[in-house]
Formats: C-alpha cells, structure tokens, sequence
C-alpha cells in the first residue's frame, strides 16, 4: 500500500493535490475537472472517500504481492 503511494505521489510527495497523476484519477472518478481540484477539494474528497480509497490501498497492495511472489520457490523442489 505504501509502496502505491510513494509511486502515485513521485515529485508532489509534500502537496499531492498537485499531482498531475492523481487528479487525473479523481477527475476520471468522481467527474471533478481537474484544474478545479485544489488543496482544499483534494483533502475534502480524500475525507469523504476514504472508506473507498482505503479499500483501494489494500487492493493494490495484494496486487503487487501477488505479481512480485516468484513461482520459482515451488518449483524449485528436488525431484
């Protein structure tokens, strides 16, 4: 989950709100232009869908465990 946000936030890490990447991804959810999303929308829309993004962490967050287990560990058994 971490991870997700330290990439999605690369060079807007301190203001987020002005994430090309991220407002693109709020614009394309909830409609909101993205050069109206500002400090104050950014945060007011991240409050009141936080359930939401939440559950959309913990989701990303089994993606990229699932895609960096390797299946070498089980085939690497002695026959």
């Amino acid at each position: 989950m971490i991870g997700f946000l330290w990439n999605a936030t690369r060079g807007y890490r301190l203001r987020p709100w002005r994430s090309p990447y991220l407002r693109w991804r709020i614009e394309t959810y909830c409609g909101w232009k993205a050069e109206q999303i500002g400090f104050a929308r950014f945060w007011q829309f991240c409050w009141t869908r936080r359930r939401e993004l939440w559950r959309f962490l913990r989701w990303a967050g089994r993606m990229v465990d699932s895609t960096t287990k390797t299946p070498e560990a089980s085939s690497n058994r002695s026959v």
